[in-house]
Parts: C-alpha cells; sequence; structure tokens
C-alpha cells in the first residue's frame, strides 16, 4: 500500500498542478462574475464527493457552534464549501494582476486610517490576518502598496505548487518566509519599521500556547506575540470576506495593544489570547469564509510544542 501511495502521490501532483495552470488561463478569460458562479458550483459538488473533508468541516462547526441544529450547522458547512470555492477561484484569478488601480476594480479596502494611525509610530507592523475568506488577496493588496511585507507560510508538499505559491507572493515585493525559520529577519525587518503578515489561526506544529476560541482551549501559535514584545510593533487585525455585493472587501481594525508587564509566560499567553480574540470575531462575522476543515482543536493539553 505504501509503494502504491508513492506512485499515486506524484501523478496527483502533477495532475492539481496542471489543473491550477489551466485554471488560471481560463479565470482571467472569462467575466469575473461567471467565473466566480462556476468556483461556486466545484466548491458544492466538493462537499457532495470530499466525504472525508466535509465530515472534518462538520465536527469543528459543532464543537464551534454547539447551540446550532443539526440542520443549521449542515447549511453553514453547505455555505462554507460554496464561499471556498468562490475565494479560491478569486486567488487564482488575481494572479494576473499586476497593478491596484486593477485590484481596485474588485477589491474594497476599508479603514485604512488604522494602519496610517499604527505605522506613524515607525516600529513595524504586524498584520494579524486569519484564513477568513480569500486571505491571499491581502498580500497581494499589501505588496501593490508597497509594503514589501514578509509573509509566513507553510510550504505545500509538491514543489512546483509550492514554487506556484511562492512566486505569486513574492512577484510584486512580498517576500515567502517558511514558517519556523528566520525569526531573527522578520525581528530585524519589524525594527526597521517594516511589515510582517502573520496567520495564527491554525493547530501547526510550531511554538504555541492553549487560548480560548470560540469558548474552546485551542493550542495556538505565540510567534505573533513574542514578535510584537520583542520588537515593540503595532498589531493591526485585517481581514478581507466576498460580500453580496460580489466584491471583496478587506478591512484595517484598529491597533490591539500589547501587554507588557515582564512576566514573559503571561504576557505572551495574554496577548495570544488577544490577537486570538481579534480573529474569533472576524470568524463570527463570517463563519461561511474560515477555513472550517482545518482541524482547529486537534492538539490537546501537554502536546503543545513549547
Amino acid at each position: 500500500m505504501a509503494n502504491i501511495k508513492k506512485i499515486q502521490r506524484p501523478i496527483q501532483y502533477a495532475f492539481v498542478y496542471r489543473l491550477v495552470q489551466f485554471f488560471i488561463v481560463v479565470s482571467n478569460a472569462v467575466p469575473r462574475k461567471a467565473w466566480l458562479s462556476f468556483c461556486g458550483s466545484l466548491g458544492t459538488l466538493t462537499y457532495w464527493l470530499m466525504g472525508k473533508t466535509r465530515r472534518e468541516a462538520m465536527q469543528s462547526i459543532t464543537t464551534a457552534y454547539p447551540e446550532k441544529t443539526p440542520a443549521e450547522r449542515q447549511a453553514l458547512c453547505k455555505r462554507f464549501f460554496r464561499m471556498l470555492g468562490k475565494n479560491a477561484g478569486d486567488i487564482l484569478r488575481a494572479t494576473r494582476v499586476d497593478s491596484l488601480a486593477r485590484m481596485e476594480k474588485f477589491l474594497v479596502t476599508h479603514d485604512y486610517q488604522n494602519f496610517e494611525k499604527a505605522n506613524a509610530r515607525r516600529n513595524g507592523v504586524i498584520f494579524l490576518a486569519g484564513h477568513v475568506g480569500a486571505f491571499d488577496l491581502m498580500v497581494t493588496n499589501f505588496a501593490l502598496r508597497g509594503f514589501n511585507p514578509h509573509v509566513i507560510g507553510t510550504p505545500l508538499k509538491d514543489p512546483r505548487l509550492n514554487e506556484l505559491l511562492w512566486g505569486y507572493r513574492n512577484r510584486y515585493g512580498a517576500v515567502a518566509i517558511q514558517r519556523g525559520k528566520e525569526t531573527f529577519r522578520m525581528i530585524k525587518v519589524l525594527k526597521s519599521g517594516g511589515y510582517v503578515a502573520l496567520l495564527i489561526d491554525q493547530d501547526t506544529q510550531v511554538k504555541s500556547r492553549f487560548v480560548n476560541f470560540f469558548g474552546k482551549p485551542a493550542a495556538t501559535p505565540v510567534g505573533a506575540a513574542i514578535l510584537a514584545m520583542k520588537t515593540g510593533a503595532a498589531v493591526v487585525p485585517v481581514y478581507i470576506h466576498l460580500a453580496p455585493d460580489g466584491q471583496q472587501h478587506m478591512r484595517f481594525m484598529p491597533e490591539l495593544p500589547i501587554q507588557i508587564t515582564g512576566d514573559d509566560e503571561a504576557d505572551m499567553i495574554e496577548n495570544t489570547q488577544r490577537m486570538t480574540t481579534a480573529i474569533e470575531q472576524q470568524v463570527r462575522l463570517h463563519p461561511e469564509q474560515w477555513v472550517w476543515m482545518h482541524q482547529r482543536w486537534k492538539t490537546k493539553p501537554g502536546e503543545e510544542i513549547r
């Protein structure tokens, strides 16, 4: 069985890579509205065909919303898959976007003054994001505005897909950094007044602490809190969602206050909780656009990386 998987995996990766390339071409050859409708239908099809992924999403939705009825949770899961398809379609289509003017045809930026206020101190800015909506478009928005953000991410298993994704992120000035590496580089960037984008709403194999997410303990990366405490950088939550008007709406939220008491462990946990609460608020506003298939509560107390 292991040998069969070794043979199948490269074939699957090659198919997915070619399919993504094909979709990028098609996405720019048809009107955006028609393309997103098609991608939404693909998302709905995925709901019915990918039983394991659907069950994982339902498990997370049930954990987060025990007060909802089974029918309500199922309806949310269906909406999630449809929106996942649409947002993925917008990300693919945006790989050909090469100017802020072109991006602003389908993406509206709100409350930019919150960033300007935080940036005025020139201590660097940590853009705090979650896996809500077409979150990769925020990186493109940052880059096209000349921020040259350093973006932390986990490499994909297929090198070609990874090169495609990271090449897209790097194209207009963003700098992709592998998760768990180059901490000192990020500190240097922030201390020089630069920008780092971090997503901390997944249970990953990095230094973590338990904080509440949807009222339940969840192992959460503490890197953003550590960077903020070490550098004095401003933490500005940002998020994006696809609205009923067909436009992507990206919002800069007010800067989060960072606690510094001298007790590094307590401060790290408190600041991570504040950041997680900000992301939870975004998810509750647009629950159909968060990545529910991710097993957010899989790590149990005592299993986290310290």
